[in-house]
């Protein structure tokens, strides 16, 4: 009776409050989190020249992004590369020198390359996948021989025989990548649905509270222990006291709704 009592007063200081109680950072996240979906929603409706210059213009503008921070933090590596006055190099020599400037070039040089490899990268991977329905390592390493040969040619690194060498990074990219790929297929297996939790699940995600459906599992409190819950036992697996309020309130009305159906039959 007494948690009966204690439950239904929670309830009823719930009138003053807002629907959903959330840290100010998970409600951050959260709007993050629908504005992405419903930006891949729209895109994935697009064409498909469409969705690869969306794909490949973002891409690249978040590798032109850490290209420039990277340029600052190498500003002056260039300078160390400069060959002396009047020095007279081989062609060999000069293709060497060409591609350490490349790869040490200041802000605006540094976010051309990387706009290049990560745009470039993510366009091919974008129309790959809209061809064949899938993402696989063959696409991954398509992509990345593409990124990779065509950076070496607009970062200067091809010297001479730039077609070969254009290959042959294309090449040393898409192997790297298409290794990396298998690694990452082999250790991230997709987390199995809990069945035990699917109630629980649920119930946090229509109160706008998923982000503490980790804390129901650590504590054990799966889809059984709902109807048993409390404040003491949803303050032990460090849950706030706003969703904690939200979570006695809608289990005692879940159990209200419940005895209200029986009593009819």
């Amino acid at each position: 009776m007494e948690k009966g009592k204690n439950q239904k007063m929670m309830a009823l200081s719930l009138k003053g409050l807002p629907q959903q109680i959330q840290n100010p950072i998970d409600q951050i996240q959260t709007r993050y989190k629908h504005l992405e979906n419903g930006f891949k929603l729209w895109l994935s409706k697009q064409s498909i020249a469409v969705e690869a210059a969306v794909v490949t213009t973002t891409s690249a503008a978040q590798g032109a992004a850490i290209g420039a921070f990277m340029g600052t933090l190498t500003g002056d590596a260039p300078a160390a590369f400069a060959p002396p006055p009047n020095a007279a190099l081989n062609p060999q020599a000069m293709a060497s020198l060409k591609q350490a400037q490349a790869l040490a070039g200041g802000p605006l040089i540094q976010a051309r390359n990387f706009a290049v490899m990560t745009g470039v990268n993510a366009g091919i991977t974008c129309v790959l996948k809209r061809l064949r329905g899938k993402e696989d390592v063959q696409s991954s390493m398509a992509a990345a021989f593409g990124s990779g040969a065509l950076f070496s040619l607009v970062s200067g690194m091809g010297g001479p025989n730039q077609a070969t060498n254009a290959v042959t990074s294309g090449l040393f990219f898409a192997l790297v990548q298409g290794g990396l790929f298998q690694i990452g297929q082999k250790f991230s297996q997709p987390p199995a649905e809990d069945s035990h939790y699917a109630k629980t699940r649920n119930m946090l995600n229509n109160l706008g509270l998923q982000n503490y459906e980790k804390n129901f599992k650590k504590g054990l409190l799966s889809d059984n222990t709902l109807p048993l819950l409390n404040d003491s036992a949803l303050r032990d697996v460090k849950i706030p006291p706003g969703p904690r309020l939200l979570i006695l309130d809608h289990i005692q009305r879940e159990h209200d709704s419940r005895e209200k159906h029986g009593s009819r039959r």
